[in-house]
């Protein structure tokens, strides 16, 4: 396992500012935004692709600091309900799985999106509730019509230039949880998999060592992001963990997003690399830093230390005790 960052956060900097950054700090992989809601800073697939030779420059100021990519990252909502900007998620989206091909990174991070609640609506519409019955045909009808039949042609497009999609199981998409993971997995195939990040486990009332688990199980964990959550024992009784104050609303609201170790202590964080080298995962912990408490040097550099002293590293050796 390798120590990465989601390297938006320092949209401000040059791409190899970053890189010397980073690299300074012990990092070993980077997670690249772009495009979608995280934006393209350090890299516009739609410039790099009209100039190979770019590329090449691209890719050779990270093998120079002897760093990997992990992933191109894209989050965004190509099934939202209002076109224009559907297509230009949908454009993200495609230019990065273009892209990952070219700089042979097999995995495009993104969100499944989520449609509206019929073809004509205007906003997307998360039903999370069985009844009033109401929201089961909504569900019905965005799996069967939009979510589904998007994936699978997406999925054959992915498949025709090697790269696999880990799709980040988020509250307020149509995929925010293993069981969703799953059921567009089984439709769509293994070019589906997971970016998985705890903190949407957490907030969402899922133990994120039982989701790597249950995604580990059937090979369906493709990312993994380094992120933790606090959920506040008072604030969560008033507002439920679907709270809709703002994230700057951190003294009154339910939960928020932490630095790995400030959510949840570093027995909890061993548990899960360890869950994640059980079922095979090997590849980078890329952090992403969303804590409001603290300045980006800060949390970031307090999430390296953690992971550093629970992170497991090296080749699995013979038992010799069996």
């Amino acid at each position: 396992m390798k120590i990465g960052v989601f390297t938006v956060l320092f949209g401000s900097k040059s791409f190899e500012e970053t890189l010397d950054y980073l690299a300074e700090r012990g990092v070993e992989s980077i997670e690249i935004g772009t495009g979608g809601y995280v934006g393209n800073a350090h890299c516009n697939p739609g410039e790099l692709l009209q100039a190979p030779e770019r590329i090449k420059e691209f890719k050779k100021a990270v093998d120079a600091r002897n760093m990997t990519i992990s992933a191109l990252s894209c989050h965004g909502n190509p099934l939202h309900p209002q076109k224009e900007l559907a297509r230009a998620f949908q454009d993200d989206i495609v230019k990065s799985v273009q892209l990952a091909e070219k700089l042979e990174i097999p995995v495009v991070v993104t969100f499944s999106g989520l449609p509206g609640d019929h073809e004509d609506a205007k906003y997307p519409n998360w039903p999370v509730s069985p009844w009033p019955n109401d929201f089961q045909e909504v569900h019905a009808w965005q799996w069967e019509n939009k979510v589904i039949p998007y994936w699978t042609a997406m999925g054959k497009f992915a498949e025709q230039h090697n790269v696999k999609f880990a799709l980040e199981p988020h509250g307020g998409f149509s995929v925010h949880s293993p069981a969703t993971l799953l059921k567009l997995r089984k439709e769509v195939g293994e070019v589906v998999g997971a970016n998985l990040d705890p903190s949407h486990m957490w907030w969402q009332g899922i133990d994120p060592v039982q989701a790597i688990r249950i995604l580990g199980n059937e090979g369906a964990i493709y990312h993994f992001h380094a992120k933790d959550t606090a959920i506040d024992p008072v604030n969560v009784n008033r507002f439920g963990l679907t709270d809709m104050q703002s994230y700057s609303d951190m003294l009154s609201r339910a939960w928020m997003f932490r630095t790995v170790g400030y959510g949840h202590d570093l027995k909890v964080w061993s548990d899960i690399i360890s869950a994640l080298r059980l079922v095979g995962y090997d590849g980078a912990i890329s952090i992403e830093h969303e804590d409001g408490l603290m300045s980006i040097d800060e949390g970031l550099g307090k999430a390296v230390y953690n992971l550093k002293q629970v992170l497991i590293k090296e080749p699995l050796g013979e038992m010799w005790w069996v």
